[in-house]
């Protein structure tokens, strides 16, 4: 049999099986792409035909979102021989996706228009890499074009059972993985996730009233704080509470009726309503068939007027109806501009709460919690570099946990803390934030305007020992130096003084507020 089967001829429906196949098309992919669409034995319009046929079927199957992501004006037939397809990628990621989670629903799609199964090749335009696709057994669907099985031509397999990946493809797996893990633990819109609930919630000095005031929500919704308000930045915890609240009102009332959206979803859903001219059925939705509504991200209503109006309407009839509202926004409601005062003052009568960076304990707690979950060992310095470089964004935190798990896996190796240094990217500037005793005084004595003799003395007054007290804190969490160190440094105390000066920082925080943010705003500074 002639080495270029000629399957080309049977994908031209105005073309005669003699005549040469055109090489002039108008590639529906990207630029970049199409320049690097190179000759076969197929006609760069058959390899656009197969390509568009690919992408028709696969836009219903994955959804738009997944589509555009990976598939939509990135995803060219290059060419095709006897045995396999190669499609042309724009990046490395993009192919590493695209191989991890959707070669099986590309090979079904080849199977039904080409009536057999090809190896799928991906390549972007410097370094291609094969990848097995599996089998599958799918019955050929209809298709515009006259194809011949080409039954004469044997199956090839192929494997790469041998071939060890690059060092490279590997950090790309990781990069995947991390996306992955973020992408599925981020949850949106009406869906509750199951997996937020207070059991996981760590709790701290910068969250305790918010989750406390959600707990206390769960136990009578609508009676004992009918709105609740939850406000702070991003990354804090704020959806987590959201999702442990309908969590736990679902399994304690389940006759309820909970609903979880954001201010931008509920805007869109009402210009929809608005476009069929249905707006009553929006109300109606909103105002009779909600027992909780929980709104993420309430500040988005801002600028937003005939929204803010509807917002307003629902407002007052669920809250008449002794129905429990829930809000969260980057912002206390007085501070949000572009909202209506009458919108404000609604906001303001709420319970309001606010969500604060967590301190170092929590951050530490925090990593440990998720670790155990994630069924990552992470030895305690890298737990504590990790805490104290980043101090912000919870978010943030899980995801360095993520990545430095996901390398452990494909690498197959323990993480120590040069590589926690070196995946994290945590270079010398964020080295020269382990500080130790000495310059944990000097910040301490600074922020107080106490001078570091005085700190290290034995004197009693009330405001050299607090900042004593807090100096110690930081020496035993931050420094890590051990309660006789810190003892030696500080007026040669014994280990049991010391002690008791921490745990005393530790209660404080607990119970004030104020402290707290004290402490963060110290801790910040070193």
């Amino acid at each position: 049999m002639d080495q270029n089967f000629p399957l080309g001829n049977f994908f031209s429906p105005n073309k005669n099986p003699g005549e040469k196949a055109s090489n002039s098309s108008n590639l529906p992919a990207k630029d970049a792409i199409s320049n690097n669409v190179q000759n076969s034995s197929f006609s760069t319009e058959e390899l656009s035909a197969i390509t568009s046929e690919v992408l028709a079927i696969l836009r219903p199957q994955l959804g738009q979102e997944k589509f555009s992501a990976y598939f939509e004006g990135a995803f060219q037939a290059k060419s095709i021989t006897r045995s396999e397809i190669e499609f042309i990628v724009p990046s490395q990621f993009t192919k590493k996706m695209i191989s991890e989670y959707y070669l099986g629903d590309i090979s079904r799609a080849i199977q039904s228009i080409l009536g057999k199964e090809y190896e799928i090749v991906l390549s972007t335009v410097s370094s291609p890499v094969v990848f097995n696709a599996p089998k599958v057994d799918v019955k050929p669907v209809n298709s515009p074009y006259s194809i011949n099985k080409a039954t004469s031509v044997k199956e090839m397999t192929f494997s790469i059972n041998d071939l060890k990946p690059l060092g490279e493809d590997l950090q790309a797996k990781v990069e995947g993985t991390v996306f992955e893990k973020v992408e599925s633990s981020s949850p949106f819109g009406k869906t509750v996730d199951t997996k937020k609930t207070f059991d996981n919630f760590v709790v701290g000095p910068s969250n305790n009233l918010a989750h406390a005031s959600s707990v206390a929500v769960t136990k009578n919704p609508g009676k004992v704080y009918s709105s609740l308000y939850i406000h702070g930045n991003s990354g804090l915890g704020k959806t987590h509470l959201l999702h442990a609240v309908a969590n736990k009102i679902s399994e304690d009332f389940p006759a309820l009726k909970i609903y979880i959206t954001t201010a931008n979803e509920f805007m869109s859903e009402m210009i929809a309503a608005m476009k069929e001219q249905d707006i009553q059925s929006f109300r109606k939705k909103y105002s009779e068939m909600i027992d909780v509504l929980m709104i993420d991200d309430i500040h988005e209503l801002k600028n937003r007027t005939g929204t803010q109006n509807e917002f307003f309407h629902v407002f007052n009839e669920l809250q008449r109806k002794k129905k429990q509202l829930i809000f969260t926004s980057d912002k206390d409601p007085k501070d949000i501009t572009g909202i209506e005062d009458r919108i404000k003052t609604r906001l303001s009568s709420a319970l309001v709460v606010e969500i604060q960076q967590p301190d170092l304990e929590t951050r530490i707690a925090i990593l440990k919690k998720k670790a155990i979950e994630e069924d990552i060992y992470l030895p305690d310095d890298v737990v504590n570099l990790i805490a104290s470089c980043i101090k912000s964004n919870i978010r943030e935190l899980e995801g360095s946990l993520i990545k430095l798990g996901a390398y452990s896996s494909v690498f197959n190796v323990d993480i120590d803390l040069e590589t926690a240094k070196e995946q994290l990217k945590l270079n010398e500037e964020d080295e020269k934030k382990t500080v130790n005793v000495e310059t944990i005084a000097k910040t301490v004595s600074n922020y107080y305007k106490i001078p570091v003799p005085d700190i290290r003395s034995k004197a009693r007054n009330k405001d050299i020992t607090l900042a004593r007290h807090v100096a110690m804190y930081f020496s035993y969490y931050i420094a890590k130096a051990t309660l006789v160190e810190i003892g030696e440094y500080f007026g040669k105390r014994d280990h049991t003084s010391v002690m008791h000066g921490v745990n005393k920082i530790k209660t404080m925080q607990n119970k004030e507020e104020s402290f707290a943010q004290t402490m963060y705003e110290i801790e910040s500074l070193l």
